[in-house]
């Protein structure tokens, strides 16, 4: 993207945050640790990458905030409606991953 200006690849970047907010979204079915397991982020991270970014530039945003902003409603909301509690496998590959969410 070397072609294209600064403003523009800010708004590009935004748009592809906005894409992976909305997937995620969309695909409850896929459980926080199983994103962990696999990529090592996952919602929760992305909302803490958030509130970091926010942070940074001296913004106000709360970490309620920033879950909400990624989950689109009230953690605990999510959570009641769609975690379902880690197998014993899961839990497992989570404590031998060499990083959790950085």
């Amino acid at each position: 993207m070397s072609q294209i200006d600064p403003a523009t690849q800010t708004e590009l970047e935004a748009a592809v945050f906005r894409r992976l907010v909305a997937h995620l979204r969309n695909r409850t079915d896929v459980q926080n640790i199983d994103m962990m397991n696999l990529a090592g982020f996952c919602r929760n991270c992305l909302s803490n990458w958030l509130k970091d970014a926010a942070d940074a530039r001296g913004l106000p945003l709360t970490k309620d905030q920033s879950r909400e902003e990624v989950y689109g409603m009230p953690y605990e909301d999510w959570k009641r409606q769609h975690q379902t509690e880690a197998s014993p496998d899961q839990k497992a590959r989570f404590d031998a991953a060499p990083t959790k969410g950085h």
